[in-house]
């Protein structure tokens, strides 16, 4: 089978076509449900879609009458996706995914219908400020636990930690299902403040280039002290005085900025971790070694502990749509390996 999965978010739209569990095509275009925000239509997304479809296609030599089946998860099923899917309530797993999946047509976009995988929430109901923290919810992600604890093959509970523009905790329980999860804007706070602040001068408007243990604690610990107001200025007082170099300092950043995510995951009741709880790390090489050694440098994990290579990471997106589409019955369980 021809399979086509999208994974449209915030500010990218990724597609990739798969045969036989492999990817043979793959197409990327800067565009996602921020333009349908700043536009107030979806028409760039769609156009998005039909170009990305169209390369992928194109680059496979194929027409669209060959393409089997079309997936599509993350922010693409929001109110400015292309139809709003509700999130499932935690726990979910892939057979509640499953369940949850949309089809729907898209004429202006593509022959066959687009099945939609929905996102997931904490299971609270009113909420107030006696419980926000407690709640928070995801889109795009929950495909990617899905494949990421297949290749894994975990069988115990764990917390994933998932950097990116924003930093997803992820509690899963032995099962596979998806307890809740807590977002920080980390990953966007560090490029707010690296490029649209006094402290861009100070880092070239760069973020770092190579790990600085001793300076990437050094920015969390300073963080933790005075607050990461305060720690974020120190990078020019270090720049300005001090015989330290940009990409030293630009550590320096990193690390006050991702202290907040480390106490997001001592303390945040939205996901409720446990010292002994097994720990997995994802992302981007750099935030991967960075939020590891900072987690070993406060010692308040005691657990097992994966930091994901990435060719366990590659393409989770994809790999977990198909798993959860062979859930559904839409293709074969060998289809989806």
């Amino acid at each position: 089978m021809n399979i086509i999965t999208i994974d449209a978010g915030t500010t990218n739209t990724r597609t990739f076509l798969w045969r036989d569990g492999s990817v043979i095509a793959t197409a990327s275009q800067e565009i996602g449900v921020r333009n349908t925000a700043i536009d107030g239509h979806n028409g760039a997304l769609k156009q998005a879609l039909r170009d990305s479809i169209a390369s992928v296609q194109a680059q496979a030599g194929l027409s669209s009458s060959q393409v089997d089946l079309v997936l599509a998860s993350g922010m693409i099923t929001s109110p400015m996706g292309v139809q709003e899917v509700p999130h499932l309530p935690a726990p979910a797993g892939v057979a509640q995914l499953a369940h949850g999946m949309q089809a729907v047509a898209l004429p202006d976009v593509l022959d066959q219908p687009l099945w939609l995988i929905p996102g997931v929430r904490n299971q609270h109901g009113a909420i107030g400020l006696h419980n926000a923290e407690a709640m928070d919810m995801m889109r795009g992600e929950e495909t990617e636990v899905i494949g990421l604890l297949d290749r894994l093959q975990l069988g115990q509970a764990a917390t994933l930690i998932m950097p990116g523009s924003h930093t997803k905790l992820v509690s899963v329980d032995e099962d596979g299902r998806i307890l809740g999860c807590a977002t920080t804007i980390a990953g966007e706070l560090l490029q707010a403040i690296t490029q649209n602040t006094l402290i861009r001068q100070s880092v070239d408007g760069e973020f770092a280039d190579s790990l600085v243990p001793k300076m990437l604690l050094a920015g969390a610990a300073a963080a933790q002290k005075t607050g990461l107001a305060r720690a974020c200025f120190s990078v020019r007082t270090l720049g300005q005085f001090g015989a330290v170099e940009r990409n030293e300092r630009a550590n320096f950043l990193m690390g006050a900025v991702l202290s907040g995510d480390l106490l997001a995951l001592r303390n945040s009741s939205a996901i409720k971790m446990r010292p002994d709880t097994a720990l997995v790390i994802t992302g981007k090489l750099m935030l991967r070694q960075a939020l590891a050694l900072l987690i070993e440098e406060h010692g308040f994990f005691y657990g097992k502990r994966i930091v994901v290579d990435d060719a366990q990471q590659a393409n989770l997106a994809g790999h977990g749509a198909l798993l959860i589409a062979a859930e559904r019955g839409l293709i074969s369980q060998q289809e989806a390996a």
